[in-house]
């Protein structure tokens, strides 16, 4: 399984609030195997009422799920 550890969340504000949020993540298997980094854009509604660590780390690891998986032709 791999482990996921948010790093850093940069956070773009426009005048009506936040208009873009990248997620900085570290990622590793158990076995030390792989390594993963980088960052995960999300827009504001993404990130609303995901700010919370746990919830976060949800939202990143599916939308990192999800650039893995070979989309469905």
């Amino acid at each position: 399984m791999l482990e996921l550890q948010i790093t850093a969340t940069n956070i773009r504000y426009s005048d009506s609030g936040v208009s873009a949020v990248n997620v900085q993540f570290q990622s590793k298997d158990s076995e030390g195997t792989i390594n993963l980094s980088g960052y995960i854009p999300l827009t504001p509604d993404e990130y609303l009422g995901n700010e919370a660590l746990s919830s976060l780390t949800e939202v990143v690891r599916t939308k990192l799920i999800e650039r893995l998986e070979p989309q469905a032709a």
